[in-house]
């Protein structure tokens, strides 16, 4: 399978199934258009057919000198003989024993507060209640938690808790007792945490930065971008802004993990009534942040802030203007990084993270406040994901091996996909969330991804030159 795009002036050439990616000029990147129709049926690798030259040369000579041609039809040859250019398929044999591998539970995600001292318009959360009750997590449910992860961990040795909400910092003591657990215990069983926090920053103060400074190897900082534009989605319980009692407080926390050399990102959230959500990540980086991402807001049809099909074209453009803007800064020296710009192209994970994305239901595990287990977060409160709890460990395989079975082969969608293994599948919650199936993917959250993985191709090609 070959994918190709123009982006900001570069011409690429993908082949899906190896991996490769070339930066072409306008005359191999013609020759492969025409090619594919024709090459796409014979086994490979092969000689270029006589019948494929015959068809093809005339149609680029009509465009380009002879000599060009030539020369580009020599090159497609030599990316078929290294397997580089119309490869075949080798990992859809690779999903036959997807429900019979081993996984091990690597990451929690720990609700440690039902609670939320925010009324964001778009919450998924129901302003951190998830549809049930409000509550926090005690120290003995999160102790439970970790235990439970060490257990399940297997060889693992590099663990991942997520402290999450609703807001984590209105459940602070309890954190603190987790990581200070979690620390005395990794020593005991050779592992290693790697403990994370997402907050709205409402209750940030010296001593959470200190301490999150010192233990947190990443830290999610929410914040949707222009002042306007942030307190309109995110006010507080009273109605009033958010932007002005948080923003000063990132700024100087961000400038200390910077100095330490510890992860941050600044996280913000664009929906319909912001579609020119490039301002919002150029404000961030004016603001002097240097690590960002911004999401796509995911909500039913019948809400008025939901991304509709109709606002794509402008979505499309604003990923283009972004990225263009992104290889300009960062040639003049004043680059920041942006989540769904960062592509490895020379590595990129293992064939089962290609396949089956992030490991929801299987390696990685949401924990409510009480201790129930589910997939993620986005599956919070629906009782048919319910997998199992603290006390018992995961009790409903089936559901556990529905997840092990959620990989781009078994989505009818992905399988003829060319970004299928960069994007994963896609978000299995999302899925359900707008077509009722795990299997099923998103088709505007697709749209957007396909996008973004264009646009930070481009980038490495822009960067390289």
């Amino acid at each position: 399978m070959i994918h190709q795009f123009e982006n900001n002036g570069e011409y690429i050439v993908m082949d899906v199934n190896s991996g490769s990616v070339h930066v072409a000029d306008p005359v191999l990147f013609d020759a492969v258009k025409l090619s594919e129709p024709e090459i796409g049926e014979i086994p490979k690798p092969c000689i270029i057919p006589g019948k494929v030259r015959e068809k093809v040369t005339p149609e680029l000579e009509k465009k380009y000198p002879a000599e060009d041609v030539s020369e580009a039809m020599a090159e497609m040859q030599q990316l078929i003989d290294a397997e580089e250019l119309f490869t075949e398929d080798t990992y859809e044999t690779s999903v036959r024993d997807f429900k019979s591998r081993k996984t091990a539970v690597k990451a929690l995600c720990l609700h440690i507060a039902h609670d939320c001292n925010l009324a964001c318009r778009y919450c998924f959360a129901g302003e951190g209640e998830y549809h049930g009750r409000r509550a926090l997590m005690s120290f003995e449910v999160g102790k439970k938690a970790l235990d439970f992860l060490i257990k399940s961990s297997g060889s693992r040795r590099n663990l991942e808790v997520d402290f999450f909400g609703g807001e984590p910092t209105m459940n602070w003591e309890v954190v603190k007792q987790l990581v200070q657990y979690g620390r005395a215990e990794e020593k005991k069983h050779d592992k290693n945490f790697r403990f994370t926090l997402t907050t709205n920053g409402i209750l940030l103060d010296d001593e959470m930065m200190e301490f999150c400074n010192r233990e947190m190897s990443n830290v999610v900082l929410s914040l949707d971008g222009r002042r306007e534009v942030n307190d309109r989605m995110r006010p507080t319980r009273n109605g009033k802004g958010s932007y002005d009692i948080i923003v000063p407080k990132y700024q100087r926390f961000a400038a200390e993990r910077e100095k330490l050399h510890k992860d941050y990102y600044i996280r913000g959230t664009f929906t319909h009534e912001n579609l020119h959500f490039s301002e919002d990540v150029l404000h961030f980086a004016d603001l002097g942040f240097l690590k960002m991402s911004m999401e796509p807001v995911v909500a039913g049809p019948d809400q008025p802030y939901a991304i509709r099909e109709e606002d794509l074209p402008v979505i499309m453009k604003e990923y283009d203007r972004l990225a263009a803007e992104y290889v300009k800064r960062r040639k003049e020296g004043r680059g920041f990084t942006f989540f769904h710009f960062m592509i490895d192209l020379k590595q990129g994970p293992c064939v089962y993270k290609r396949l089956s994305g992030c490991g929801s239901g299987t390696e990685y595990l949401a924990v409510t406040p009480w201790g129930d287990f589910y997939p993620c977060h986005q599956f919070v409160g629906n009782e048919d994901f319910l997998l199992g709890n603290v006390d018992t460990g995961v009790t409903n395989t089936a559901v556990r091996d529905e997840f092990k079975l959620c990989n781009v082969y078994a989505k009818p969608k992905c399988r003829e996909c060319w970004a299928r293994f960069y994007c994963s599948g896609g978000c299995a919650a999302n899925a359900y969330q707008f077509h009722g199936s795990i299997t099923d993917a998103y088709d505007m959250g697709c749209e957007m991804q396909k996008k973004r993985i264009e646009c930070a191709i481009m980038i490495k090609a822009a960067l390289a030159e």
